[in-house]
């Protein structure tokens, strides 16, 4: 089988994805060919069709199932080389040549389907690469004399300053010069939350700005911004080849090498020596070479890999490769990204908490106002009466946190009255007026810098709670009331409550941990560019034994190479575009099917589909197995090999009888294999 090997390119044109597509399924159909070829020769024997029929079907499948093989053994005898592909081919005519036909379409049929597979796998490999080039603006608005000019990001120089609006990506990292904003910075960091970006502030390229327009000034070329660099790393770790495919092209050359020499021996030394007959010796040693041709080696893999990959497919288990399932088995420590991995990655509205007395110092302004459900008796509003003016204010808001809040409100059938005046401060919160009351709702620099430091009754009260309420890895908001026409000794403004935000726990998350553990997985980390107190906080909650918060990606990718360094094999499992280097240095990668970027989910060896944490240890429990399976082949198929060679040169066993050895073997493998279809952890 030919292999490829060397870097994946950064980019994929059209025409060369096409083309590369094309070949793909060419490949597949010869694969196909050789399959009914060699079922309709095997069929045609056992019914007794006409001899043009059988050898007909045979011819196909040898002339489709052989063709890459040849074409790839030709190629490499010109550099020169020898490959298994040759041996191949050999084998497959030498069981032709002595009466077994079937055989020889068999071995050149699962040869040529592996290929098939390789060629599928190294495809994903640049749509990998080309999803993340997708990333990268091609151009960028940079400010010339006052005057905005589309320039290509390879054209802007270091300390240029570009324009960026809402909704559009950043196309170079920089420093913000001017102008407040959000940036949904997941791309790279997997913040679960947006994060505000003000004058003098870091921001990278590939990022998405969300409500308001930057002036950045350049700081990296397009080279060296963080997309490129992003783009690299996977290129990097993507060129490292699996230790099962290093083996085999170890040991490729010396096992042709040394079946082609010992059938020659067997040939020349009966003639030269023992001065031996042509015909019976020239058929022990083709007896010889089919019973040294690996083909219950070859058929043992992939009839416990294909099944394994079967097996796991319908358990929710998506295997790229057989190499991964292989990998996989060796696993002994995991790391985790956490928004969308180990977390839902979406926020979610947990705590609404009324201040008790909140509305003791409001002037009536909100009782008066009748825009409330029910009273509001003894100056405390209930939990809901807070989110109903919680929600008429961020209704007007595009905010993740905004819609968490209306969704919790339509969750409850609250009736939301209209807001008017509406007004954001960016990276901070937002006020309305709402009723005879302007209802502000933000974070503690919100309340110290919009409300000019007045003093806020409750607020002692409310930044006690915010504190809590983080330290248990939330993000939390206060909710303020003040009157419409401004404060005075009587009517200042009040901590009416607080709403608190999180990223929930994957339902499944816990029981999948403690799993791992039972399955050996030794030790179990944390990688996330989120803050530090929400990780550490759902690491306690899941029991996870380390946690490396604040990460970009390259940081990620030094915590998996020091894993590496500490154990056998590392798994890293994520969900997101910043996962991508992580995800293609480890050992094995393994991504998030349901709420997985694209990047993320070609780069992944095993994909978890619909999301399905629990299906975790099944991949391994599987790959285990498979491993188990391989071994046990792997000796019955050389063994057999073993045993039949032997036999051939002490005993000079008939044609026949080493049939049935190397068929009993084959079939053998394949059973074993086939029992893998089955498993359900």
């Amino acid at each position: 089988m030919e292999t490829q090997s060397g870097p994946a390119p950064a980019a994929v044109d059209e025409p060369t994805a096409l083309t590369e597509r094309l070949e793909i399924r060419r490949q597949g159909i010869f694969v196909a060919l050789t399959f009914f070829g060699m079922v309709g020769g095997l069929l045609g024997s056992w019914l007794g069709a006409p001899p043009w029929f059988v050898w007909g079907c045979y011819g196909t499948a040898y002339a489709f199932g052989g063709w890459y093989g040849l074409k790839a053994s030709i190629e490499a005898l010109r550099v020169p080389e020898v490959e298994i592909d040759l041996l191949m081919i050999v084998a497959a005519l030498g069981a032709l040549y002595i009466g077994a036909p079937f055989e020889g379409a068999m071995l050149l049929f699962l040869f040529s389907l592996s290929g098939v597979l390789e060629e599928y796998a190294i495809g994903r490999s640049r749509t990998a690469i080309k999803s993340l080039v997708e990333m990268r603006p091609e151009s960028a608005q940079v400010l010339r004399n006052g005057t905005e000019v589309t320039t290509e990001v390879d054209e802007v120089e270091i300390g240029d300053v570009f324009v960026v609006r809402p909704g559009e990506r950043l196309p170079l990292d920089g420093i913000v010069e001017a102008g407040e904003s959000t940036v949904d910075q997941s791309s790279l960091t997997g913040e679960s939350v947006p994060v505000a970006k003000e004058p003098g502030d870091e921001v990278y390229s590939g990022t998405i700005n969300e409500t308001g327009s930057l002036e950045v000034r350049v700081t990296r070329a397009a080279t060296e911004s963080a997309i490129s660099r992003l783009i690299a790393m996977v290129e990097r770790a993507q060129e490292k080849r699996a230790p099962t495919q290093q083996l085999i092209d170890r040991f490729e050359q010396p096992y042709v090498l040394g079946v082609f020499a010992m059938t020659v021996v067997a040939i020349g030394f009966p003639l030269a020596v023992l001065n031996h007959a042509f015909e019976p010796t020239f058929y022990r040693a083709m007896t010889l070479m089919v019973a040294a041709s690996p083909c219950a080696v070859i058929i043992s893999t992939p009839a416990a890999v294909l099944s394994a990959i079967s097996a796991g497919g319908r358990q929710g288990v998506l295997f790229k490769g057989g190499e991964h399932i292989e990998t996989a088995g060796n696993v002994d420590a995991i790391a985790f990204d956490k928004t969308g991995t180990l977390t839902e990655g979406n926020t979610r509205l947990t705590d609404v908490n009324a201040r008790e007395n909140a509305c003791a110092a409001t002037d009536g302004g909100i009782v008066e106002s009748d825009v409330l459900d029910g009273s509001v008796e003894d100056g405390t509003l209930t939990d809901d009466q807070l989110l109903t003016l919680a929600a008429a204010v961020q209704s007007r808001s595009e905010h993740h946190l905004a819609e968490a809040t209306v969704e919790a409100a339509e969750d409850r059938s609250l009736d939301v009255p209209d807001a008017t005046e509406f007004e954001a401060v960016v990276g901070k919160g937002v006020h309305a007026t709402v009723g005879e009351q302007t209802i502000h709702i933000g974070n503690p620099r919100y309340v110290e810098t919009v409300l000019d430091g007045r003093p806020i009754d409750g607020k002692t009260a409310g930044l006690e709670a915010v504190r809590e309420l983080e330290a248990h890895g939330k993000t939390t908001v206060l909710v303020v009331s003040e009157p419409a026409d401004g404060a005075s000794v009587d009517d200042r403004p009040t901590v009416l409550g607080w709403l608190a935000f999180t990223d929930t726990i994957r339902p499944d998350a816990a029981e999948m941990i403690a799993k791992l553990r039972e399955r050996g997985v030794e030790q179990i980390v944390m990688l996330t560019g989120d803050n530090e107190r929400v990780a550490q906080y759902i690491a306690d909650e899941l029991g996870i034994d380390e946690v490396y918060a604040e990460l970009l990606p390259e940081e990620k990718v030094d915590h998996v190479e020091t894993l590496q360094e500490r154990h056998e094999a590392v798994a890293m499992v994520g969900d997101g575009v910043n996962d991508a280097p992580a995800l293609a240095t480890a050992d094995i990668s393994i991504g998030m099917g349901g709420a997985g970027t694209d990047v993320a989910l070609e780069t992944a060896d095993i994909v978890l589909m619909s999301d399905k944490l629990d299906r975790l240890p099944y991949a391994f429990a599987l790959s285990k197995e498979t491993r188990r399976t391989l071994y046990i082949n792997f000796a019955i198929a050389f063994g057999a090999i073993a045993i039949m060679v032997i036999a051939i040169l002490t005993a000079g066993i008939p044609l026949p009888v080493a049939v049935i050895g190397h068929e009993g073997s084959t079939v053998l493998v394949s059973l074993i294999g086939l029992r893998l279809l089955r498993f359900d952890g």
